[in-house]
């Protein structure tokens, strides 16, 4: 891909390569303009309610940056303010009034809510139809079932959004099992073909498990999860991670990065990569809920092409080639013991990236291990 960085050199050794965010964003921004345009000429200004309590700095941070976001692609933003004390009645009122305002498309809550509030009876009072970040019950049964209910948690499909982008997809491990990255990521990553290996922190034998996949998603939420040892040559390791080193006095995310750059084939940075994405990702989903609004207000039905988990079939699809940057060092399957015919039938099934109808791996027969 032309906006992704190449192999570096540091200190006499080849350096993984770095898989930026900001390209992946402003390709979605872009797309995203024509959209918009077609919505205004039907009428309708996507619109994004941010509905934030009190005023935490990270907060008021990524509200910041999805201003901007909303400014450059063209989203009217109304922004509701209560204070951190205040109570759970003005809080669902709050919500009441968002769900009933027609020009709102999308709902953003910023979360952690203060401790004496109910988040999960916050996030019921929201409409799943303007649920732009996968926050409710609704939402996550939609992701879970394939269903075009709601949408995916914005950081879980910027994974999906820039694997995609780079050309990734083939073994995947994922690393963490909460519903905010974990569990959903894995979701998308099936919905696009690919195979799914689900871990956490108290997967034995974890460093094997990931040192044998070609990607690892790490969202386990502690910083050093993936070391040296979880590592090898040609792998791609996506890191959704957020910590902060007191020590150096810097943000870093699960993958211990010093130790891993030098060994994986390609690697998200922290700050950079998936967290950089995460604002063209929400913009995406709240013009998706403009065009499913237009689309019912016009009695049209939705048209749910662009946000559909599940392929459609497993139908057969030609021989396309491993891209050559991540095809190499990769371990070879063992031959199992199944007939010819199992196995010719198996290696035929479709491999795309994420949904989008373009070949990435093809395998031979012989490669392939029928269980």
């Amino acid at each position: 891909c032309a906006l992704r960085e190449g192999p570096r050199e540091g200190k006499g050794i080849v350096l993984a390569e770095l898989l930026k965010g900001a390209p992946v964003a402003r390709a979605l921004t872009e797309e995203l303009g024509a959209r918009v345009a077609a919505l205004l000429a039907r009428g309708v200004t996507p619109g994004l309610a941010m509905l934030r309590v009190g005023e935490r700095p990270d907060d008021l941070s990524y509200e910041r940056a999805a201003l901007r976001r909303c400014e450059k692609v063209g989203i009217a933003v109304r922004r509701v303010t209560l204070p951190a004390d205040c109570t759970q009645a003005e809080l669902e009122r709050a919500i009441r009034d968002v769900n009933a305002d027609p020009s709102v498309h999308g709902c953003l809550m910023f979360r952690p809510l203060p401790a004496a509030l109910d988040e999960r009876a916050a996030c019921a009072a929201l409409d799943v139809a303007k649920d732009v970040d996968g926050v409710t019950a609704g939402s996550l049964a939609g992701v879970f079932a394939g269903e075009p209910v709601g949408f995916p948690p914005c950081t879980a499909e910027a994974v999906l959004q820039l694997l995609r982008h780079h050309g990734v997809a083939l073994d995947v491990v994922v690393v963490g099992r909460s519903l905010v990255i974990g569990r959903p990521v894995s979701m998308l990553l099936q919905a696009a073909n690919a195979t799914v290996t689900m871990c956490h922190t108290h997967t034995r034998d974890l460093a094997a498990k990931c040192a044998a996949a070609d990607v690892v998603v790490v969202a386990a939420g502690r910083a050093g999860t993936f070391g040296a040892r979880c590592a090898r040559p040609g792998q791609v390791v996506v890191d959704v991670g957020i910590n902060w080193d007191e020590g150096a006095g810097r943000l870093v995310g699960d993958v211990d990065f010093d130790v891993v750059e030098p060994i994986a084939g390609a690697v998200t940075p922290v700050p950079g990569g998936v967290g950089s994405l995460t604002t063209a990702v929400l913009m995406t989903h709240v013009v998706q809920a403009a065009e499913r609004a237009a689309a019912r207000a016009e009695g049209e039905g939705a048209d749910f092409d662009d946000c559909q988990l599940w392929p459609e079939s497993d139908a057969p699809a030609p021989e396309a080639p491993i891209p050559p940057r991540f095809a190499a060092q990769r371990p070879e399957p063992t031959p199992a013991g199944k007939s010819g015919a199992d196995a010719d039938r198996l290696c035929h099934c479709r491999h795309r990236i994420f949904g989008r109808g373009k070949i990435i791996k093809h395998l031979p027969p012989d490669k392939v291990q029928v269980n």
